[in-house]
């Protein structure tokens, strides 16, 4: 017979959060579209960018984009990683290179963020 598996270990949270990321992702990317490809008034140089970044709420959805694609790109990753049957060591291994990378691209992309100076 088979043995019953709690969802803990089968990836089923892992699932459910990429496919809540993946419709906020494409949310995202279709005001991405509407606000640098459909009004060409806004245009894509320097200047522009950090006339956006004035605002604080450019600055947020920066932010929520960039966390949401990172998680959803890297859970991927891992998730891809899961389907092989690797040893203890190598998950151990592969998990944390893929946390390292997210939180030091996570802290490199708020560091960009937030560092746009204010002007008045």
């Amino acid at each position: 017979m088979f043995k019953y598996k709690s969802s803990k270990n089968t990836g089923a949270k892992s699932w459910v959060y990429q496919r809540i990321t993946g419709i906020i992702l494409v949310v995202f990317a279709i005001g991405h579209y509407i606000l640098m490809h459909f009004h060409p008034d806004n245009g894509k140089t320097y200047e522009a960018v950090f006339a956006r970044m004035q605002y604080p709420w450019y600055r947020l959805i920066d932010l929520v984009f960039v966390t949401f694609a990172l998680y959803h790109g890297l859970n991927g990753v891992w998730g891809i990683f899961r389907d092989y049957n690797l040893k203890k060591w190598s998950k151990i291994t592969i998990l944390s290179l893929i946390i390292v990378f997210g939180l030091a691209f996570l802290f490199w992309a708020y560091h960009i963020v937030l560092s746009i100076p204010y002007v008045k």
